[in-house]
């Protein structure tokens, strides 16, 4: 049972441009911001506008670091040296930081994105990397990750803290890993599950895979993603829905 959680989406994906999703609107529903650093999307301008956006709505912007990757979207595996990554965490951590703190903030967490959320979540090499990263950086940021990956094993080792994640628009496969986002239904977008989800998530800490299993998942943020169709009003209900259970919604870092 959780009488407070968080909850995140994933903003600052556009580039130029191009815009993804509607980042004011979800800025004033979720509590924390995983904010693109510009390897799989964002920008300078982009990153500052979230930075800027979350002081204005007392929102904790998170590092969502990517592989190298804007033409995929960050969503596509890759062989990284470790060393290689590790410095490519550290810079994107470093330009996010920058603006972060112009704007009157500063970074307070760190989510990989996409593939290399996937991959650390049973690569011991590259989620070791990332984490090397966040720890040379800064020893106090958190990692949100998936419950029982490799990459919140070693933030542990680390001495960092480990932040459990779940997903409210997402399905698990039966292991408790997300079905691949290139398997149908591996997107739930059917609003009512989604909120159905977060409660039980939230409350009973729990989630129903695809074949019907019931997973143990206790978690201290839930993500609504910010690219999904319905984005915000669907982050809306899932805020008002965690209210309704007594379930208080706040920021799982100060």
């Amino acid at each position: 049972m959780s009488a407070a959680v968080d909850l995140n989406s994933d903003l600052g994906e556009g580039f130029g441009v191009w815009r993804l999703g509607d980042d004011e609107a979800l800025l004033s529903i979720v509590t924390s911001a995983n904010a693109a650093c510009g390897f799989h999307a964002g920008d300078p301008s982009i990153m500052r506008s979230v930075a800027v956006g979350a002081v204005a709505h007392d929102v904790a912007v998170g590092a969502q670091v990517s592989y190298r990757d804007l033409a995929g979207f960050g969503r596509r595996a890759m062989d990284v040296a470790p060393d290689e990554l590790t410095n490519d965490v550290l810079y994107q951590l470093g330009a996010l930081d920058g603006l972060c703190r112009v704007a009157g903030t500063r970074v307070r967490y760190v989510k990989p994105h996409g593939a290399l959320y996937n991959t650390c979540v049973i690569d011991d090499v590259q989620a070791g990397a990332v984490v090397r990263a966040v720890a040379e950086y800064d020893d106090a940021l958190p990692i949100l990750g998936l419950p029982g990956s490799a990459l919140l094993r070693h933030a542990d080792r680390a001495g960092l803290t480990p932040v459990s994640e779940g997903f409210a628009d997402r399905a698990y496969a039966p292991t408790g890993r997300l079905v691949p986002r290139s398997d149908p239904g591996a997107l739930v977008t059917d609003p009512d599950v989604v909120v159905e989800r977060s409660v039980r998530l939230a409350t009973a800490g729990e989630v129903v895979a695809v074949d019907g299993s019931v997973l143990a998942m206790t978690v201290s943020s839930l993500c609504v993603h910010g690219d999904s169709p319905g984005a915000v009003e669907l982050a809306g209900r899932v805020r008002q829905a965690l209210g309704d259970a007594g379930v208080a919604v706040r920021r799982f870092v100060s």
